[in-house]
């Protein structure tokens, strides 16, 4: 049993190896060793970890877990709480729809079926190529300006859907 768990903590780490830098993995441990006993750490730490790394994949909770000498279920809970921690990669550039009720009734939902269907990407997720992640917001508060969509801090309005690929090629 012992085995099959020290092969589990090989793979995972593996797994950090394969998607983040040494230079990142550095980081995080100073951010975990520069926190270990503060009380209350647990969210400076991921904000710090996040900022440093894009993302709070599995392996990187258990790692911060370990080194704070907290478990993985806390690291977790909290990071599955806050709608700010993320768990998948984002891409370079993050689009926001807004799903409020003026983007809504003036035609929102056409530019989330072309832009999931264009970019092979849902709402809440990024593509393959980790260009874009799509994300869904309540409102941008540009209900004047509907329907909008955010890349990053540009705000476009007034957005139709045949308009989607133009925007979207001023983002390499």
């Amino acid at each position: 049993m012992v085995q099959a768990s020290d092969q589990a903590a090989a793979k995972m780490e593996n797994s950090l190896s394969e998607e983040f830098t040494a230079e990142q993995l550095d980081a995080v441990d100073k951010i975990i060793r520069r926190n270990r006993g503060r009380p209350g750490a647990l969210i400076p730490v991921l904000k710090d970890v996040q900022d440093v790394t894009g993302f709070l994949p599995l392996p990187l909770q258990k790692r911060i877990a370990e080194g704070l000498r907290l478990s993985l279920s806390e690291v977790y809970g909290v990071v599955t709480f806050y709608s700010f921690f993320r768990q998948e990669p984002i891409g370079r550039h993050l689009i926001k729809v807004c799903l409020g009720t003026a983007c809504y009734v003036r035609g929102n939902k056409d530019l989330v079926q072309n832009l999931s269907r264009d970019l092979d990407c849902r709402i809440g997720g990024t593509t393959r190529d980790r260009r874009f992640s799509i994300e869904g917001v309540r409102c941008l508060g540009c209900c004047g300006i509907a329907p909008v969509i955010t890349v990053g801090d540009d705000v476009h309005r007034e957005v139709r859907a045949k308009e989607l690929p133009a925007i979207l090629e001023q983002y390499k």
